[in-house]
């Protein structure tokens, strides 16, 4: 018996498999060792994973996460782990696990838009080409929280009408001191961001709203995808916010002569079939 774990910043899939079938499904807190410490991780694992999953016996531990590029950052994730779930404990990146879930064993580009975003060539077995994200202050083109950045820097320089700022106000019961309060001084800014994004989808047909929307895809595309052979390789896409803004996606794909492939929410179902083989 496996247990899968797919982690963003904002929430953490964990999927316990048998024989490549589905026993439980069980979701927490984003797990994310830029942003946590070890002590952090470790109580989200304790208190909200181990009562979820009780008495099964799990023989081995895969766990996909953001933040887990760097040796040190990898090693705070396996020992948060290994310390409730005494077993063979794998701990990578999300994007592997966007890679594995997408492509399985074959090459392709691989992408992530979530709260964060990033990319990779994949040659069917590792991950050979890595354009870095940055995160959002200084990359995540195309992601929640830099979409939900570019929304907030607009609304406060009053870029939209008066009409869709005295609405975004409203919706989320926010002052301008109060934006620059969750941004600069509260913890997880880079989530706060991204809860906002989903007023762009509610308000898509505005025309400012649709246009930022478009141009940070086609950033994300020229910043990030472009720098691989994508003339001859599809690219795939996992995220949430891939999958509620396909339209637009596309749409910038379109404008800069990329071929989309699979555009999934989630690589869940993609890495239960890698594993299984």
């Amino acid at each position: 018996m496996i247990l899968l774990a797919d982690s963003g910043s904002t929430k953490t899939d964990w999927c316990i498999v048998d024989k490549g079938n589905l026993i439980q499904q069980i979701y927490t807190k984003g797990i994310n060792p830029f942003f946590q410490s070890e002590e952090e991780i470790s109580n989200e694992i304790g208190s909200k994973l181990l009562p979820e999953i009780g008495n099964k016996a799990i023989d081995s531990v895969y766990f996909y996460g953001a933040g887990c590029a760097f040796p040190d950052k990898v090693e705070i994730v396996h020992k948060s782990i290994f310390e409730h779930i005494k077993s063979e404990v794998e701990v990578s990146t999300d994007m592997l696990a966007a890679a594995r879930g997408l492509c399985g064993h074959q090459p392709g580009i691989a992408c992530i838009l979530g709260t964060g975003s990033n990319s990779c060539y994949y040659d069917g077995t590792k991950i050979t080409d890595n354009v870095s994200p940055l995160g959002y202050i200084l990359g995540d083109e195309g992601s929640g929280a830099v979409l939900g950045k570019l929304l907030v820097g607009d609304i406060l320089k009053n870029q939209t009408s008066a009409k869709l700022k005295e609405k975004f106000l409203a919706q989320f019961e926010l002052t301008p001191a109060d934006i620059i309060d969750r941004v600069y001084r509260q913890p997880s800014p880079n989530r706060f961001l991204a809860s906002l994004s989903p007023f762009l989808i509610q308000n898509i047909v505005e025309p400012e709203i649709h246009d930022l929307i478009l141009e940070s895809f086609k950033a994300f595309f020229k910043r990030n995808v472009m720098q691989y052979d994508y003339k001859t390789n599809r690219v795939h896409i996992i995220g949430s916010v891939a999958h509620y803004y396909k339209e637009v996606l596309f749409e910038a794909a379109d404008q800069m002569h990329i071929q989309l492939g699979t555009v999934i929410k989630s690589p869940m179902k993609g890495l239960i079939e890698y594993h299984n083989q």
